[in-house]
């Protein structure tokens, strides 16, 4: 049905049913290597293009109507080269008109190439530095928005926006969120009545469907702090309302583990436990590994080594020594860590204090206890 929004004129919406479908992306950031120095990075960099092509073949077989583009599509100015081979691919859609904007990271500057690319004609490119409007005449929609010429903007643009034809469908394209970046009042933007808001700047998924709008999140996780699931937004608008739905893309995500260690735990009994729960989470995600428990202090682990398990990317050591208090004691009756011990036992031993009583002792150590 949605083939028919093509082909019949506006007026004949309400005879025939026709609706609008839509994919919604943001902060691709093309051209960007995540996790520099990595065995994994440069792979991370080209799976960033492919995850984009697979979402050019879901328009391809569902007949999606629009996609939407809010902002950072690229990581930095792009390249010609790449500009070439984004406009390729968006030249394969064979239904689909792209509506794109430019976001902080890939700002329209002075040199940029973005400066009057001649785009496929599946390509519509909101390239003003204020809001502006396009009319999509076979669809009866009007989508709003405007692209970024400098890396920060501290104004509330979007307060300004608003519908235009009450008839029509209406979608805005923003890109913002922040202090630095389009201060954005959700709760304004939700007022003016958008059939759908298409959001970027956050690279976390929030979807908002009592309000129209929606950050589809980045589409492949960018760093180690994008922990979860990453992907696009897919959805329709009708005479009805407007309903969509997160639909997960990325090749792989940034997890984080928690593992318990036990004094007696030695590094090959923990690298297979990690190597066990790496392959049931998925052993091309990268991890945040954070250890507790209680470890020998006289066995400390390799934390090096035990990084090469995987793809771990971090290992937080909140473990604890597991001291022999009594024997610490006797064995520093007549220095300084002796009375330190003595000083914490004249109160219950909490587990803070306990933690505290464990760091003290170790810096002690360290020091040479005397």
């Amino acid at each position: 049905m949605a083939r028919l929004a093509w082909k019949y004129p506006a007026e004949w919406r309400m005879q025939i049913g026709v609706f609008v479908k839509f994919i919604h992306i943001a902060d691709v950031h093309l051209g960007m290597v995540p996790d520099a120095g990595y065995p994994w990075s440069s792979a991370r960099a080209e799976e960033m293009w492919k995850t984009l092509g697979k979402v050019v073949e879901r328009c391809n077989e569902d007949q999606i109507d629009l996609l939407f583009v809010a902002g950072d599509l690229f990581h930095r100015q792009p390249l010609k080269k790449e500009l070439k081979e984004i406009n390729y691919l968006f030249s394969t859609l064979e239904h689909t008109k792209v509506i794109l904007i430019a976001g902080n990271h890939d700002c329209i500057r002075e040199e940029s190439y973005y400066k009057d690319y001649p785009w496929t004609k599946q390509v519509i490119f909101l390239q003003s530095d204020q809001l502006e409007r396009v009319y999509l005449e076979e669809l009866d929609t009007e989508v709003t928005g405007f692209s970024y010429h400098q890396s920060e903007i501290r104004e509330s643009r979007y307060a300004e926006a608003c519908r235009g034809d009450q008839g029509r469908y209406q979608v805005l394209l923003a890109h913002g969120g922040d202090e630095k970046h389009v201060p954005i009042d959700i709760s304004d933007l939700a007022a003016k009545g958008f059939d759908y808001v298409a959001l970027g700047h956050i690279h976390k998924p929030n979807l908002m469907p009592e309000k129209n709008m929606a950050y589809c999140g980045s589409l492949e996780p960018t760093d180690r702090n994008d922990l979860g699931e990453r992907g696009y937004i897919v959805g329709e608008i009708n005479e009805e309302g407007t309903k969509f739905s997160f639909v997960p893309a990325a090749s792989r995500s940034y997890l984080s583990l928690r593992i318990t260690i036990q004094p007696d735990t030695t590094e090959r009994a923990l690298c297979e436990k990690l190597k066990e729960t790496i392959e049931t989470h998925g052993s091309q995600n990268i991890y945040k590994i954070t250890l507790d428990g209680s470890y020998d202090p006289e066995a400390r682990l390799d934390l090096e080594k035990i990084q090469e398990t995987g793809n771990i990317i971090q290992i937080t050591d909140e473990s604890n020594p597991e001291y022999d208090i009594e024997v610490l004691k006797r064995e520093h009756k007549d220095d300084v860590i002796g009375m330190y011990i003595e000083e914490f036992q004249k109160e219950p031993l909490t587990e803070e204090r306990k933690k505290a009583l464990y760091y003290g002792i170790n810096a002690l150590l360290l020091q040479g206890g005397r």
